[in-house]
């Protein structure tokens, strides 16, 4: 288990800090000047293997998994990050969604974590999306599907409320749980599109809502054209680019540069693919140079062994 853990964790931090110094670049621009290995400065002037907020929040989840589950901490434990910098790459934050920091500055004013998240359409930014795989690893036994959503739920919606991010999150961590239990990629995608649908019938969630997730889970998301595939902010953009970008690449080096080249919203779509492909690939796949000049490794390796011990009790 501690080597899926370090390889889905590892996977999203690496893919975060290959993303981070081309943020905001353009698809043309990588495409004449692409990105093959780690840069440093850049977007965000900041050091070689320096990772940004799509991390932050992801460690900050899987370090209150340590001791088990309990939403209030978990959300205190982003109010940490905002205010001091908690599970920062160098000691401060510097890389906010909107609706991320609205919803820290409720809890700051004591709303539950329950309540905090921003419930609007307008609101589905890849926020929550972009650190809700530790779940993967916590929800992996769990038999009960409606109990996964429900969890699921409970922490996209401390930032990101709205059903559309909520579902999109929930379709991201079982295909991971698909992958944790050793499925071959296709299988596993083929297995969590007939879940997803059956789920939301029973349900009885708003069609039209579910009818946005149809290139995911009627169709094939593999199989559309790169210029069809968005790599902007929105939440169901990066659900689709990062399940293209792992679909259709055969490695976790060619799955996160594809990913990270893609452009725009680069660091995360970087990162929530690098997810999934450092679960389905190893951690001994993931390139070690890249490893090796991530920033606060051994503190990530530290805390992929706490997490271990604890899901193993």
């Amino acid at each position: 288990m501690e080597n899926v853990i370090k390889a889905g964790i590892f996977g999203v931090c690496i893919g975060d800090a290959l993303g981070v110094p081309v943020e905001f670049k353009t698809r043309e621009t990588l495409k004449r000047f692409p990105v093959v290995t780690m840069r440093e400065f850049g977007s965000w002037n900041q050091p070689k293997g320096t990772w940004s907020d799509d991390s932050s929040l992801t460690l900050c989840l899987a370090d209150e998994l340590t001791k088990g589950y309990d939403l209030e901490k978990i959300g205190q434990s982003f109010v940490k990050w905002n205010k001091y910098g908690h599970w920062t790459a160098h000691g401060k934050l510097f890389d906010i969604g909107g609706t991320t920091r609205h919803a820290i500055a409720r809890l700051i004013k004591g709303e539950s974590a329950r309540f905090s998240g921003n419930i609007f359409e307008e609101d589905n930014g890849n926020g929550s999306l972009m650190r809700i795989l530790p779940l993967a690893f916590y929800l992996k036994n769990e038999e009960n599907i409606e109990k996964l959503y429900q969890t699921v739920k409970e922490v996209s919606s401390i930032t990101h409320g709205h059903f559309r991010s909520v579902f999109a999150c929930f379709i991201y961590v079982i295909f991971a749980i698909e992958l944790i239990k050793g499925k071959d990629k296709k299988e596993a995608y083929s297995h969590i599109q007939k879940i997803a649908l059956e789920f939301s019938e029973n349900q009885g969630f708003n069609p039209k809502e579910i009818q946005l997730f149809d290139r995911v889970l009627k169709n094939d998301i593999s199989r559309y054209e790169e210029d069809t595939i968005s790599s902007g902010g929105y939440v169901l953009s990066s659900l689709e680019a990062s399940l293209w970008c792992f679909l259709n690449t055969e490695s976790y080096s060619e799955a996160v540069l594809k990913a990270v080249n893609l452009g725009e919203d680069t660091d995360t779509t970087g990162a929530i693919t690098g997810g999934i492909a450092g679960i389905y690939y190893d951690f001994e796949n993931i390139p070690e140079e890249w490893v090796d000049v991530l920033v606060r490794k051994d503190d990530i390796e530290k805390l992929c062994s706490k997490l271990e011990t604890q899901l193993l009790k």
